[in-house]
């Protein structure tokens, strides 16, 4: 018997539209890390933030953090806080300039940086000598974290905010777009993510100034002369225009594709509803306006079976999904690292599930989903 077709976590969804970009790149020959393709899907992402903060096309998300850091000053010997629940790519910049990432636990309402956690760090770092050059805070799984209480205490101690908006385009806090938010915002279009340019991401600057600063860094800090003359170091981070083209494409989709995200989460939201030891996260409050990028569970420790019970139930069916992120001070190459806070992050990557997300799942797929679930919870008894 052959196997079922896999349903992927985050497949790639393409509008249609995206080869005429591409196709008209090649037609004037603009095949580069600048063009009108390049103009345009930042012209494209500031819109659709509704933001008055300029936008610069970048090779990835990561560079996008990097060159935030670089423009805040961060150099060796610094540091710089993240929260511990995210991806490698949120502090691996930091340690690109020679600082050095402070991890803070997450809250669980949101899974983001704890504001209580985040200030205890903040004291006991000025307390040692070290006072932090700036705080990354993620919005995880498109969820946006407790912004009015991160802000109050960076404003507090005077440190600026990068938002890691990489899973969160679209998002939006009390009406205001994750990656606006903040002195600097990281945006992510991956193969897996919400809309895709391949790989790719883009900084959202403060100013005009800062996006000149980040293009000037992207583009390996050449100075305006006839020759190639240098005074700082930069780096090969530009989108270039047949990436870019693709971007142009995808954003015709984009409010398309959250409506679709979030469909899916409402399909794992009335799937679990009557399942008492399964949380499927979800908005606090209408402040709160996730794109759900990836739809996430959390098995209670009091349950009769665990989250990766589940998952090698799904994966038996060809169905992927994943564990949440694992906490950066749980991965051996940043063990040593200064920490604060508790076990939330622990607890959430021991207990919780990314489950198929994507905007493409057909209507068969899910049925495939639901009755592999459905399946499942019975032979425990839950239904």
């Amino acid at each position: 018997m052959s196997q079922p077709s896999k349903i992927w976590l985050s497949s790639p969804h393409m509008g249609g539209t995206e080869l005429d970009y591409i196709k008209e790149a090649f037609d004037i020959n603009w095949i580069a890390p600048l063009g009108p393709n390049v103009n345009g899907f930042e012209e494209d992402i500031q819109s659709f933030l509704n933001t008055k903060k300029p936008v610069a096309a970048l090779s990835t998300g990561t560079a996008a953090i990097h060159l935030a850091l670089v423009q805040l000053g961060v150099t060796h010997g610094d540091e710089v806080i993240c929260q511990s629940f995210t991806f490698c790519g949120s502090i691996n910049p930091i340690i690109y300039q020679g600082a050095t990432p402070v991890l803070v636990d997450s809250e669980p309402v949101t899974w983001n940086i704890c504001p209580k956690s985040l200030e205890t760090a903040i004291k006991d770092r000025i307390a040692k000598g070290k006072k932090p050059k700036a705080i990354i805070a993620v919005h995880l799984y498109g969820m946006p974290c407790l912004v009015d209480e991160v802000t109050e205490v960076a404003k507090k101690y005077e440190i600026p905010i990068v938002e890691d908006a990489a899973e969160a385009l679209g998002s939006t806090y009390k009406g205001q777009n994750c990656g606006t938010l903040g002195e600097f915002g990281a945006l992510s279009f991956n193969g897996n993510k919400i809309i895709t340019t391949s790989g790719g991401g883009a900084l959202v600057c403060k100013d005009a100034d800062a996006k000149q600063k980040t293009v000037f860094y992207a583009t390996q800090a050449r100075d305006d002369a006839p020759h190639y003359e240098h005074t700082h170091i930069g780096f090969n981070y530009r989108m270039s225009n047949i990436v870019a083209g693709i971007g142009r494409g995808q954003m015709q989709v984009l409010a398309k594709h959250i409506g679709y995200r979030r469909g899916m989460n409402a399909f794992y939201q009335d799937l679990f509803k009557n399942i008492e030891v399964v949380k499927v996260l979800s908005e606090p409050n209408e402040d709160y306006f996730s794109n759900h990028w990836l739809s996430a569970i959390t098995v209670s420790k009091e349950a009769n079976f665990t989250r990766e019970d589940l998952r090698l139930a799904l994966w038996e069916d060809n169905i992927e999904s994943r564990p949440l992120w694992k906490p950066m001070h749980m991965q051996p190459v940043f063990k040593d690292l200064p920490y604060y806070g508790g076990k939330v992050s622990e607890d959430l990557f021991d207990r919780g599930l990314c489950l198929p997300s994507g905007s493409n799942l057909t209507e068969e797929e899910k049925e495939r989903i639901a009755y592999k679930i459905n399946e499942f919870l019975k032979s425990h008894g839950h239904i």
